[in-house]
């Protein structure tokens, strides 16, 4: 080989990441996996528990919290972090799906800035009612909503979040009439929820549960695709014939746009295997998560699909951040 080609040779292996690390050797220093959320909160929860599973790839993955701006912080962030596979981000639905549409500006661009890794987890959200409300069922909420329009108040951890969002398709879809009580987080909106200024709340099962066991609040439907294991007797907001408002918020790992393909593939098998992990499973189900196992390709179409399901949602709902 002549020396030019020798040195052409090496040159097109760097770029694409075979010497030096990249991708054979990878991981060869620790990982960062960004939260856009405080410690303590649910996403942040699973993203340690997801860490503490990843070390089998051989080096630590370490968390940061980048909490504001419903997760938009960390993913401007991640936009911006080399591809290199060391930075990822365990994000929710709203950052990704939602906030573009929300917002004036956030920093990137959902579609184009990332690489699709997998799907960790479900996390379904309960419509629950306050014990003293008089009807247990979607279809006697709607029927009561219709009788009594605008005297239903319901809640939501914030303007623009699936809490509101979500209530807003489901009363489009019903013709009902009710008043959004917007709130900064879900424990203001379910202290006043839980005192009967509110009526109704659309939250995660991490959020409402403590309070349906303790009969503090009634269940009336779930927004997921099936029922949920621990809760069998509760409907879904389909079987209460609300297809059109049924969702399930998720979890999903990305990467950097252009993060070697080599990385992302081994990055996804290791989390599918992860979250199929019975053991996982159980640990996911205890916050009142469901376990999503999706590869690459899988989390791909998630994003193109709800990224402009929910940007129809956010302009027919008017809602806006600035």
């Amino acid at each position: 080989m002549q020396r030019r080609d020798f040195i052409t040779a090496i040159a097109a292996t760097m770029l694409t990441g075979h010497v030096f690390g990249q991708p054979s050797r990878y991981p060869d220093k620790p990982i960062k996996l960004l939260v856009g959320f405080p410690a303590g909160q649910a996403t942040d929860i699973v993203a340690r528990l997801l860490a503490e599973r990843l070390r089998t790839l051989g080096q630590p993955v370490v968390v940061e919290n980048k909490a504001g701006q419903g997760g938009s912080i960390a993913l401007a962030a991640l936009a911006k972090s080399p591809a290199d596979g060391y930075t990822l981000m365990l994000s929710a639905t709203a950052s990704l799906v939602v906030n573009p549409h929300l917002y004036k500006t956030v920093g990137y661009d959902t579609l184009r800035d990332f690489e699709p890794v997998a799907t960790v987890a479900d996390m379904p959200m309960l419509l629950v009612a306050h014990p003293s409300e008089p009807f247990n069922t979607v279809s006697d909420m709607t029927t009561y909503a219709k009788a009594n329009p605008g005297r239903l108040k319901y809640s939501s951890s914030g303007n623009g979040t699936l809490s509101h969002l979500g209530m807003e398709v489901l009363k489009r879809q019903a013709g009902i009439d009710m008043l959004h009580v917007p709130y900064q987080g879900s424990t203001r909106a379910m202290t006043d929820l839980l005192a009967g200024n509110i009526d109704l709340g659309l939250d995660t099962v991490a959020v409402t549960l403590p309070h349906i066991q303790s009969k503090r609040l009634k269940p009336l439907a779930v927004s997921s695709d099936s029922r949920l294991a621990f809760l069998p007797q509760v409907p879904t907001l389909a079987e209460a014939g609300m297809a059109g408002a049924a969702f399930t918020p998720w979890l999903g790992l990305v990467a950097p746009k252009g993060t070697h393909q080599d990385i992302v593939l081994r990055l996804s098998k290791q989390v599918v295997n992860t979250v199929k992990d019975p053991a996982f499973g159980e640990r996911l189900r205890t916050l009142g998560a469901v376990p999503r196992a999706g590869n690459s390709d899988a989390l791909s179409a998630i994003l193109k699909r709800e990224f402009a399901l929910w940007g129809k949602v956010v302009r027919d709902s008017g809602a806006r951040v600035e």
